[in-house]
């Protein structure tokens, strides 16, 4: 169990963070550059001690937390060590000619005091990786793991105190009852990962300040298996994203669009890929996550009863386990296929044409990710035609690996992104600033505008 921090301390750390903000000291790039170190050093101290905890909260295997949490965040750092001072730099921009003799330049300036909450599902990447931009950007932060993840949330908070003064980037504990009283204060910029029913809580509570957000959510990220896909592939890689993390993934595939030509073979295939991947019996692998609490195993298990279990459709209450599941006949006003499932249920709903496909999605809110198996044109034609906050073709997931390209959601999915360059800029106030020289003062601004035809001429240009 965690312990709520005391109410009474929020404010202090609040306060105690914009006293240190204002002191410049994390303006300085080598200043900024040393703490991403330090974070770097704490992560590789406290490894083993966040893989146990991964392991005792979610049953992560030691490769899957590695490769899914730890190599994120250091990834991150190592690319913010390479390129920060860069990508912080004034960047120079042309001046147009009626601006002579000015200089432009845009200028990366941090927000200020920044407030981090994160999941549960993801519980190290999600806190530590919005922590690396909030860093490189020069902002103090406060972060609020997640209650349901409670030894990750430990931690991460050791880490976290071995690491930095509280002034600095504390770490604040507990129920949504410290939610509430976070939320409360007042912040330069707060990043939220969670649902979009609390994404929609925070953005209230950010409207009373004017508070600019950054909102990584969810919702119901579509797989589309066209009949030009190679089936067998697309099987496999589905089966992986799917119960990676038993489903537990903001990004997981939640529901599958295939095409009726294919669909007894992609069965097949998806049975055949989940025995490659768990064995026989998914509970005795060691890299098959539990259900993070009785509540959600509650609610994936219940979705069994909105469809046909073609696979799986095991469950063990007393180990949070669910079977990966494949479900038929699916009622699209279901409740499987109204909420995010957030579990390694899958339902199928069968689909006569790619442009079938394409009206489903664009009849539903725009979801975090978007997967199409198909010939490449075929592919990028539905990405002409659908939008979403990132997705692959003919792969799954992996678009968030890539550290270089920008993540976050767009619409119902969420606001702003980050990774890489973009987490500079989520935590930043990109400012344009003219610097003129005093030498000379050209008269053409000046009233009573005797230069007025002229000034016409180049500004119709």
């Amino acid at each position: 169990m965690i312990t709520n921090t005391p109410i009474e301390n929020i404010k202090t750390i609040v306060a105690q963070q914009r006293t240190y903000f204002r002191s410049n000291q994390t303006l300085d790039i080598a200043y900024r550059m040393k703490m991403l170190r330090r974070l770097r050093d704490a992560i590789k101290m406290y490894e083993e001690e966040l893989v146990e905890a991964l392991r005792t909260d979610l049953n992560k295997s030691y490769e899957e937390a590695f490769m899914t949490e730890i190599s994120i965040v250091l990834g991150e750092i190592d690319n913010f060590l390479k390129n920060l001072a860069r990508w912080a730099s004034p960047s120079k921009k042309a001046t147009p000619l009626k601006l002579f003799p000015s200089r432009s330049a845009v200028l990366t300036e941090p927000l200020g005091v920044a407030l981090i909450i994160a999941p549960w599902n993801y519980p190290v990447q999600l806190t530590l990786n919005p922590l690396v931009g909030a860093i490189a950007a020069g902002c103090t932060a406060v972060l609020k793991p997640s209650p349901y993840t409670p030894n990750v949330a430990k931690a991460l908070e050791r880490v976290v105190k071995s690491a930095f003064d509280e002034e600095y980037v504390a770490v604040v504990q507990g129920d949504r009852t410290v939610n509430t009283a976070l939320l409360a204060e007042r912040y330069d910029i707060i990043f939220f990962t969670g649902s979009p029913d609390l994404g929609r809580v925070v953005m209230r509570a950010a409207a009373e300040h004017l508070t600019p957000v950054v909102l990584e959510l969810g919702g119901k990220s579509p797989v589309v298996v066209d009949k030009s896909a190679d089936v067998r592939v697309a099987a496999k890689r589905i089966a992986w994203g799917k119960s990676l993390n038993a489903g537990q993934t903001c990004i997981a595939p939640d529901y599958l669009l295939i095409h009726r030509d294919i669909k007894e073979q992609f069965v097949s295939e998806y049975q055949r890929a989940l025995e490659r991947l768990h064995g026989d019996d998914a509970s005795k692998s060691k890299h098959y996550v539990r259900m993070v609490s009785d509540r959600a195993f509650e609610r994936v298990a219940g979705y069994m009863n909105d469809g046909v279990v073609r696979i799986g459709g095991r469950v063990d209450a007393s180990e949070r386990y669910i079977e990966p599941t494949l479900l038929d006949n699916v009622a699209v006003d279901s409740a499987v296929m109204r909420e995010e499932i957030f579990g390694p249920v899958l339902p199928l709903i069968t689909i006569g044409s790619i442009d079938e496909a394409v009206d489903f999605v664009r009849d539903r809110e725009k979801p975090l990710a978007m997967y199409v198996f198909a010939e490449e044109s075929i592919a990028r034609g539905v990405f002409d035609k659908t939008s979403s906050g990132g997705g692959c073709i003919n792969d799954v997931i992996m678009h968030i690996a890539n550290e270089n390209m920008p993540f976050g959601g767009v619409g119902n999915s969420g606001m702003g992104r980050y990774h890489g360059r973009d987490s500079l800029y989520a935590f930043s106030h990109r400012r344009a600033v003219i610097s003129t020289t005093t030498r000379i003062d050209l008269p053409f601004r000046y009233m009573p505008y005797r230069w007025f035809r002229l000034v016409k001429r180049l500004l119709s240009r």
